[in-house]
């Protein structure tokens, strides 16, 4: 067993915050080092959850469509690791579901982030990942997204692709005229890449 194969397993057989769950710990990532693209996201949500893979809802479908990717690029962890902050499915709250549990990043991320170093782009979605994974805590999602071009081309932060985000597309029209077509161009500019 390689210490990569090692890691997985002990990730995937994490119950560290089963108490505080509503379902059964799930833990639902992808991941290998080779990935070039690394998707850090929120947290599965129960579709996600009761599939077992990442993104397999609505969200995943238009983030699949952001991106200009196939299912099968995206599904490929040699091409894409997708690492939430939180591994489980937190639950559902008043206005969608719960923040990802707090334990899961302290325990894992570090771990998971260090083996990638193949790395040539990191899309970092919505507020919890973009806290962890940017310097400038204090922005807000939509400051973080409009000032893409300090983070390019290594890192871009995006919004939540999921459907209850229609509202902030709407009111926002340059992130797909202007943020869309050059995101695309370096995805696929990152998955040809062979450095």
């Amino acid at each position: 067993m390689t210490q990569a194969t090692k890691l997985l397993s002990e990730v995937r057989d994490c119950t560290l915050c089963a108490k505080f769950l509503p379902l059964e710990p799930k833990p639902i990532l992808q991941w290998q080092p080779q990935a070039r693209i690394l998707i850090a996201g929120q947290a599965p949500g129960r579709k996600a959850h009761d599939a077992g893979v990442p993104f397999h809802d609505a969200s995943g479908a238009r983030l699949r469509a952001w991106l200009g990717i196939s299912a099968e690029v995206f599904y490929n962890p040699q091409c894409v690791a997708i690492l939430p902050m939180g591994f489980c499915f937190p639950g559902t709250g008043k206005s969608g579901d719960l923040p990802p549990r707090p334990e899961c990043a302290p325990a894992w991320r570090e771990q998971l982030l260090q083996p990638l170093t193949q790395l040539k782009l990191t899309l970092v979605i919505g507020g919890y990942a973009q806290a962890y994974h940017l310097p400038d805590a204090a922005k807000t999602v939509t400051e973080r997204v409009k000032a893409w071009q300090e983070y390019w081309p290594e890192i871009v932060p995006l919004p939540h692709p999921s459907p209850r985000n229609n509202m902030w597309l709407r009111r926002n029209p340059w992130f797909e005229q202007e943020l869309l077509p050059k995101l695309q161009a370096r995805v696929a500019a990152v998955l040809s890449s062979k450095n």
